[in-house]
C-alpha cells in the first residue's frame, strides 16, 4: 500500500541537543548509517513534537488531529546512490495518541510506542516531561527562549545550527521486526528556529551508562520550532547494511 504524504502545522518542536562519542553512537546504529561528527563529536538529542492539523494531503484541514510526540535521535551520514546522504536514525518514537500508536508502521513511516506527556508553556519557557507506557524511557525538559544560543560546543551561532537541522531532514527509524528501517522526511517551506537555554534535562535514555558511558554524552543546546506548515513524505524502507535507494 502506498503510503500518504501527510500535511501538518509545527506547533511546537523542542529540540534538545547532546554531544556524544563518536564509538558510543556508532554502537546504537544499523548499517549502512554512521555517525555524522561535528567538530568531531556526534550529535544526538530528543525532539519533542506537538503537531496540529494532521492529516493526509488529500484530506481538509477540518479532519485534522493533533498529538504530542517524542523521537529520540542521532544525526547519521550514509552512502546514497548520488554520494553521501545525511539525516538521522531514530531509535524510537513515542506518542500521546492512541491513533498515532495504531497507524505508525501501518498508514504511514514510524511505529511509535505509547507515552503520557505533561506540557507547561508560555511564550518564553517550554517544560515537556513524558513517560513511556513500557516503563523504559522517562523526559523532563524545561528551555528558555534565548535571543542567540549560548554554550553551543557544537554549534557557533543559530544560523549554523540552523542549516545542521534543515540538512537532516530525512529520518529513518527502527522496527519493530528489524528487517527494515522505516524512512520519512520533512518538508517545510518556513523553516525557522529560535535559540533555547536549558533549564534542566533528564532523559533516562542519554542518562544510561550502560548506553552511554560516563562522559560520553553531555548537554549541548536547545533549539525551538513552532507554529511552521510541514509536510512528512514517505521514503523508501532501508534494509540495514544496504544503502538507501532514491524515492519516487
Amino acid at each position: 500500500m502506498r503510503q500518504p504524504y501527510l500535511s501538518t502545522v509545527i506547533e511546537r518542536r523542542l529540540l534538545v541537543n547532546y554531544r556524544v562519542a563518536p564509538d558510543a553512537a556508532a554502537r546504537l546504529l544499523p548499517g549502512p548509517l554512521r555517525p555524522q561528527l561535528v567538530h568531531g563529536h556526534a550529535v544526538a538529542g530528543i525532539c519533542l513534537l506537538r503537531l496540529g492539523s494532521a492529516r493526509p494531503t488529500w484530506a481538509p484541514g477540518s479532519f485534522g488531529l493533533r498529538s504530542e510526540n517524542a523521537a529520540h535521535r542521532i544525526a547519521v551520514e550514509w552512502d546514497g546512490p548520488d554520494g553521501v546522504e545525511t539525516g538521522v536514525y531514530i531509535p524510537r518514537r513515542d506518542t500521546a495518541s492512541r491513533l498515532n500508536a495504531w497507524a505508525g508502521g501501518r498508514l504511514f513511516p514510524g511505529e511509535h510506542g505509547r507515552a503520557d506527556f505533561q506540557v507547561d508553556e508560555t511564550a518564553d519557557r517550554l517544560r515537556v516531561a513524558l513517560a513511556t507506557r513500557d516503563g523504559d524511557t522517562r523526559v523532563d525538559v524545561t528551555v528558555e527562549l534565548s535571543d542567540e544560543l549560548r554554550g553551543s560546543e557544537l554549534f557557533a551561532d543559530l544560523a549554523e545550527a540552523s542549516r545542521f537541522f534543515r540538512s537532516g531532514a530525512k529520518g529513518y527509524s527502527a522496527t519493530s521486526s528489524g528487517r527494515h528501517l522505516d524512512g520519512i522526511e520533512l518538508r517545510t517551506d518556513a523553516w525557522q528556529m529560535e535559540a533555547g537555554r536549558v533549564r534542566s534535562a533528564a532523559s533516562t535514555f542519554f542518562d544510561d551508562p550502560d548506553r552511554f558511558p560516563p562522559g560520553s554524552a553531555t548537554l549541548d543546546s536547545a533549539l525551538v520550532m513552532r507554529g511552521l506548515p510541514a509536510t512528512w513524505r514517505p521514503l523508501p524502507a532501508l534494509t540495514p547494511g544496504q544503502a538507501a535507494q532514491p524515492a519516487h
